[in-house]
Order: C-alpha cells, then structure tokens, then sequence
C-alpha cells in the first residue's frame, strides 16, 4: 500500500515536472512579449509593472507583416488537411477493407512515411521537375504528403471496427464504391477524421523546413517563417521577437484546447479498435 502510494506521488511529481518544461518557455514568451525592450533584455520570469500593447504587438504585425503570413498559414495548412485527410481515409479504407498480402505490403510501406527521414536532395529534383518550387501548390502538396502516412495508421484501425455488414447492405441497395465510401464509411469516420485533420493542421502550421527550403518569395512565406526572418532583424528587442512568437502560436493553442477532447478520443478508438 506505501509503495503504490509513493508510486502515484511519483508519477505525480514526474507529470509536473514535464509539464514545468512545457510550461516554462511560453509563460517566458507571454510575459516578455508585454515588457519594454530594456525589460526584456534578460527574458526574466517576473512578471511586467505594466503591459505595453500599444508598442510591440502593432510593430511586430506591420513589421514583420504577419497578416499575409496569417494569411498563406492559414491556407496551407487548411488546404493541406482537407486533401491529406481524405486521400489517407480512402486509403485506410481500401487497405483495411481488402486485406490482401499486397495491401498489407502497401499499408506497411505507407507508414514507413511516419519514421524514415524525409530526403531533400530526391525531393528537391522532383520540385525542380514538376515546376513546384517557390509555389503555394506546391507547399500544400508537401504538406499534404506529409500527413497521409500518419492518417492512414490512425484511421486504419477505425475502419476494422466498422462491420463490414454495412458495406454489404450498401451494395445491395445500388452503391456504387464512391457512394458507398462517401454516404455510408465517412460519416462514420467523424471522430477520427477530426483527430487527424486537427493534428494534421498543427503540424502544417508550425511546419519549417519545408517553407524554408522550397519558398523563395517573401510572400509566399507561412508565420512560422515571417518568425525566422522577423528574429534575425530583431534579435536584440527580445520583446518584440515574444510578441512575435506568441501571435504566432497563439492560434494553434486555441485551436488545440478547442479541439482536445475530440483529439483524444479519437486517437483512444484508432488505438483500440481494429
């Protein structure tokens, strides 16, 4: 009994401590973000004597021209989810469905996708030939790429549990594959197409490299890269980069906490059926 005891206080202390480590450099950014420049120089815990909105959080959307950044954010990522989380589901489905030793090789091969390191000197020559490179097409389709590995693992196992009693009966009353995938499995896939389209969105969201590499024209650049640029100009006015760095962020925390409850039960059913 004492040592369940100390077992749970120490499971407890541990979860703190993560979370203290979490914690700990966003409550940094939030507080500097509001300080002066002298104040900010140290990015110290304590809190600021007054909050100086009226100067750093216009400066740093006029300056480091985070509208347009918000802007082309919210378009790859969005854009990147619909065509990622529904190419993943007609694939879990086809793969989970029919389950040939073919299939299972291609379900394997698919998620490879989620381990192996991307290779940019092949991608790179891909880019090159298909005319993609410095392209908002050609982003949304990376990213896009990028997540259908990951929605397929998570939505595989979603579709065993469906009973293939109701493809049966679909079929029999004239569905056609396309109407049968689209009238009757996707509206029971809801919950974990919410998890996989909101992890999906976070991901392309906070996405680097891939902008970083393939976008040239500033104005194609996502706020994750408008960050980057805006740091390397002001990196001595530390609040300035906070304030940046916390309107960048600011979203897909929202986003997150709106959508915590749908991501954790449909990442509970992806891991327990099928």
């Amino acid at each position: 009994m004492i040592a369940r005891k100390f077992g749970q206080i120490g499971a407890h202390a541990l979860a703190i401590f993560a979370s203290l480590i979490m914690i700990v450099p966003v409550y940094l950014i939030v507080v500097n973000s509001f300080k002066t420049r002298p104040q900010a120089s140290s990015m110290g815990l304590e809190f600021p004597p007054g909050f100086h909105l009226e100067n750093n959080f216009p400066t740093v959307i006029e300056k480091g021209k985070l509208t347009t950044s918000f802007i082309n954010s919210v378009t790859y990522a969005s854009s990147s989810t619909v065509i990622g989380t529904l190419f993943a589901a007609m694939a879990a489905f086809v793969l989970s469905r029919r389950r040939t030793r073919l299939n299972r090789f291609l379900y394997f091969f698919i998620i490879m996708g989620i381990a192996l390191p991307m290779n940019y000197f092949t991608l790179t020559k891909i880019m090159q030939l298909t005319h993609l490179i410095n392209t908002q097409l050609g982003i949304i389709i990376l990213y896009a790429a990028g997540q259908i590995p990951f929605g397929v693992f998570l939505i595989y196992g979603f579709v065993a549990s469906i009973p293939k009693e109701l493809d049966e009966a679909a079929i029999i009353d004239g569905c056609g594959p396309i109407q049968l995938f689209v009238r009757v499995i996707l509206p029971l896939l809801t919950p974990v197409l919410v998890t996989t389209g909101l992890l999906s969105f976070l991901g392309s969201w906070n996405e680097f490299l891939l902008p970083l590499y393939y976008l040239n024209n500033s104005a194609y650049w996502p706020m994750t890269l408008s960050v980057y640029n805006f740091f390397g100009q002001y990196q001595q006015s530390w609040n300035l980069v906070s304030a940046d760095i916390l309107l960048t962020i600011l979203p897909v925390i929202v986003l997150y906490l709106a959508g915590q409850r749908f991501i954790l039960s449909g990442l509970t059913s992806g891991a327990v059926k099928g």
